[in-house]
């Protein structure tokens, strides 16, 4: 299969129909690049926000609100995506609210419909002191034509439990779509996403916001860069590094990925991180 992470720029719009166009031309060059799995990333749908008009754009809470009534409009339009290139897209993350207040939610589409959701565990200390987003339950493994997929939002890849929970019942490959306003909390998610393909010898799908969007407080800087990691084992490359965009570039990284070199480095790597894991419980025991 091949694998494609966006790094992706927020836009202000005007109406609902340019921001169609201009995911459609997005899923549209990654199909045309024959790519089967899309991943954008945490909070790309609040460049929805923009349809209220600056002012409601500018507001914390007003934001929310307008990106979370768009959900049903941004579903159809990535089911029509899916359906007319029989592809699986991770759309963006955004705000859904299911009580008073929001959790931050990504949701998984396949060719035949939506496949499920996840929303984030971990949230940051702006999610949670200034915006009062918060977390959501569950963490799913998705089985799916591609292999089994688990989702890990920005913070929730720095957290190896919740990784490891996901690889324990199956996970081959991992999405990490993230938001993050500095070159220090893209390195942490980078690191973190990294550290989760060596300890569970595993695929992972890093995409990003990238650029300036001054008319939204929540996501006027972004850091980032696109990137697909695997464990620096056999029969991947020794970086780790299947594929990755330049830093604040908007644009795809795309990687081909046979889930047999998942399974192969797992049974037969030069170390066996995944097999391991279990033995850290026993030494510490023991002190």
């Amino acid at each position: 299969m091949r694998l494609a992470a966006s790094a992706y720029p927020l836009t202000f719009f005007t109406d609902f129909d340019a921001y169609a166009a201009k995911l459609t031309a997005w899923v549209d060059e990654a199909a045309a690049a024959g790519a089967d799995l899309l991943v954008f990333p945490e909070y790309g749908t609040m460049e929805l926000a923009s349809l209220g008009g600056p002012a409601v754009a500018a507001d914390l809470e007003l934001s929310l609100h307008e990106v979370a009534r768009h959900r049903p409009a941004v579903d159809r339009l990535h089911l029509d995506l899916t359906a007319r290139h029989g592809l699986h897209i991770l759309g963006a993350s955004g705000p859904v609210f299911l009580a008073e207040r929001p959790v931050n939610r990504a949701t998984l589409y396949g060719p035949a419909g939506i496949i499920g959701h996840q929303d984030k565990q971990m949230m940051t200390r702006f999610e949670r002191e200034h915006w009062f987003v918060t977390a959501g339950e569950g963490l799913p493994v998705f089985d799916t034509p591609l292999g089994r997929i688990g989702i890990l939002i920005c913070y929730d890849s720095e957290f190896p439990l919740l990784a490891r929970s996901l690889v324990e019942r199956g996970a081959e490959i991992l999405l990490v779509p993230s938001c993050t306003d500095s070159h220090a909390g893209f390195t942490r998610v980078r690191v973190g996403a990294m550290a989760r393909a060596l300890e569970g010898q595993c695929v992972v799908v890093h995409a990003a916001t990238v650029g300036d969007a001054a008319w939204s407080p929540a996501v006027d800087e972004n850091w980032g860069a696109a990137a697909i990691y695997g464990p620096p084992d056999r029969g991947f490359p020794s970086s780790g590094m299947l594929a990755e965009t330049a830093l604040n570039a908007p644009g795809w990284a795309y990687a081909d990925l046979d889930l047999a070199a998942v399974q192969h480095v797992r049974s037969d790597g030069a170390v066996l991180n995944h097999r391991h894991w279990p033995e850290q419980a026993d030494r510490l025991a023991t002190r």
